[in-house]
């Protein structure tokens, strides 16, 4: 049953990622369209890390000014390779400020490798205020760095995907803009540590 749920909550995870990145790559007035029937209703629903010693940290500022410091059970992440593009894919979720809104974050590592460091890795970001019908994207992988990352394979059952706890430090140096491209923000800096799954068979 427990193998069960995991799998379930990967499935879930994945297809929450896949539907916030197919909306930000979408034409402006298909976007529009797909955040009018609101916003991907499936939350990620990994548990980061067992250890609980995943996080995630970000100032955010522009139209919404936000500081994201959440913690362990704070947090649901879900991660693994950027299909389709290379990389690695790492999205989280969690409530934050004094009203609770609920974010996610997706970051999209051009160049990263499993189980390999890097520096200076070109990423995409997108951010998600749910319930809002309010999201961010950078447009293409320049705008924001991952300076630093590293990954420690995490010990996992027999035959079972590789598992790695992927820790990143980043900045964006252009904003992300909203839908209509009047509203942006720029995320400063940001820290991560989550969970990535790798298919290695």
């Amino acid at each position: 049953m427990q193998k069960i749920c995991r799998r379930t909550g990967l499935a879930g995870g994945i297809a929450a990622l896949s539907a916030a990145l197919a909306i930000a790559r979408a034409p402006a007035q298909t976007q529009q369209r797909l955040l009018g029937a609101g916003l991907p209703t499936i939350s990620l629903s990994g548990p980061c890390l067992e250890s609980g010693n995943a996080y995630l940290r970000a100032h955010i500022r522009g139209a919404v000014r936000l500081d994201v410091d959440l913690h362990g059970g704070e947090l649901t992440c879900e991660g693994g390779p950027r299909l389709g593009r290379g990389g690695i894919r790492m999205g989280f979720e969690g409530r934050v400020g004094p009203g609770g809104r609920r974010v996610r974050m997706v970051f999209g590592i051009d160049g990263a490798r499993e189980g390999r460091p890097g520096r200076e890795l070109p990423t995409n970001l997108t951010v998600i205020f749910e319930g809002e019908k309010l999201l961010f994207a950078t447009q293409g992988d320049g705008n924001c760095t991952v300076d630093r990352l590293t990954q420690q394979r995490i010990a996992t059952a027999r035959h079972a995907a590789a598992a790695y706890r992927v820790v990143a430090h980043g900045f964006c140096i252009a904003p992300a803009n909203d839908l209509s491209g009047q509203r942006r923000i720029l995320v400063t800096t940001f820290d991560f540590a989550g969970r990535a799954d790798f298919n290695t068979g």
